[in-house]
Formats: structure tokens, sequence, C-alpha cells
């Protein structure tokens, strides 16, 4: 799969939540998500591993009981069926990769 860069076809996740998938393969899913300064990511798991890193913007992860707060340049791991939250902080793009791939994501 390919991605061309385009702004269409955004998704809403969560008020002030916006996601779209940039390329998916058999074991992995790379997804862009926009978020609004002020929104919260409510605590969840899931059974994928993600991996991120902060394009712009601030946000703060509790990850499992610990806190971290990210600025532009920052990457994460999250394990499988590991409990996390986020308070986004101020308007912030952040690319994650999900494995296995999500389905829930697809478009």
């Amino acid at each position: 799969m390919f991605y061309k860069k385009n702004e269409a076809d955004y998704r809403t996740a969560l008020p002030g939540v916006r996601y779209k998938t940039l390329a998916v393969g058999e074991k992995t899913h790379l997804t862009e998500f926009r978020l609004a300064g002020g929104s919260t990511i409510p605590r969840h798991s899931h059974p994928h591993e993600q991996t991120g890193y902060l394009l712009s913007g601030r946000m703060r992860f509790i990850i499992g009981g610990e806190t971290f707060d990210s600025e532009p340049g920052d990457g994460w791991t999250i394990g499988g069926n590991i409990a996390h939250k986020v308070d986004v902080l101020e308007d912030s793009v952040v690319i994650e990769v999900f494995s296995p791939a999500r389905e829930d994501y697809l478009p």
C-alpha cells in the first residue's frame, strides 16, 4: 500500500480526536492522529502494541500508573493490553504504528 498525502479521510474517534490510516500491512498499521488541546483519550487497553512519535504539540500519558509528559520529537511504545490514558495539553499531531493492524481503524 502506498499513501499519498491528502487532507481527506479523517475519522473522529472521540471529541477532539481525529485519525486516518496512512498505510497498513499484514502485521502493522500506520496512523496519523490530530488531537485538539484539552481533549482526553480515556483510560483503555487493547491487544495491539502501539509505538508513537509526537510531531507537534504537547501531551501527557499515563501508562500503567506512570505519568510521562511528551513534547515534539518524543517517542513511546505501549505494550499490548497495558492500560493507558492521554491528556492533550495543546493541539498535537502524532504518528503511531499498531501491531497487529487495527481492524477498527481501517478505512
